[in-house]
């Protein structure tokens, strides 16, 4: 569309998230009960659906498991069977073992002494525990410990790349990853730092619902939120 003025790419992602917030309101995210279950969560619903995690949940919760106290004393193998309708069932259990050692060994067992610990050194030792990459890692700080870093997934990815707001990566490594993030942050610069919380939380559950309607490997853009943005992408 010649003549188009097409804003940049972090102002086009703020439209997003305004046209997504009229379209779906309010989303309230994160579906657990209290911090330790959104950190089991974050590990559990790698590669895997919510409603499998909800039934992972749902075994810890009977056997009487689903606290950071239990988990400590359980058995791997119980743990391992107790988590298996999420799949992946021998990596994602010595990962919450690595994760629950490392809270009792440097943080006194305390879930509010990791939350105290400023951000970027925290995301780090975050990343350096097995099983735990950058969007784990995020959705532990953002929805767990409150901190406001903003998380990229699979949908976002997608968004991304077919309206043209990044390049498409030859791969989806840690860089492009890290790309997301950044826009993220640029799209929402202007916000006061005391909001982004909220904001990050509802963005990313915002797209997440847009993602499942209409931006699903094969895209459907028919009814769509977001298609008036296409617009920009032959511009």
């Amino acid at each position: 569309m010649k003549g188009l003025r097409r804003p940049d790419a972090a102002t086009r992602l703020r439209h997003m998230h305004d046209r997504l917030a009229r379209a779906y309101g309010p989303q309230g995210w994160w579906p657990a009960r209290n911090t330790f279950e959104v950190i089991l969560g974050a590990y559990l619903t790698q590669n895997t659906a919510w409603k499998a995690v909800e039934l992972s949940l749902d075994n810890l919760r009977n056997a009487g498991a689903l606290t950071l106290d239990a988990l400590r004393s359980v058995a791997l193998e119980d743990l391992q069977r107790l988590i298996r309708p999420s799949g992946f069932c021998t990596r994602k259990a010595p990962a919450l073992k690595a994760f629950i050692t490392m809270l009792d060994t440097e943080f006194a067992g305390s879930l509010c002494a990791l939350a105290a610990t400023p951000t970027q050194p925290l995301r780090r030792r975050l990343l350096a525990l097995p099983g735990v990459g950058p969007e784990t890692a995020d959705s532990i700080l953002l929805y767990a410990l409150k901190h406001p870093v903003p998380v990229a997934d699979e949908y976002l990815r997608r968004i991304a790349e077919r309206h043209r707001l990044l390049t498409p990566a030859p791969e989806h490594n840690r860089k492009s990853y890290e790309s997301l993030v950044q826009l993220t942050r640029d799209a929402f610069a202007s916000d006061a730092a005391e909001h982004l919380v909220p904001i990050f939380n509802e963005f990313h559950a915002l797209v997440v619902a847009v993602g499942k309607a209409h931006c699903r490997k094969t895209a459907d853009c028919t009814s769509c939120p977001l298609a008036g943005d296409l617009r920009y992408v032959s511009a």
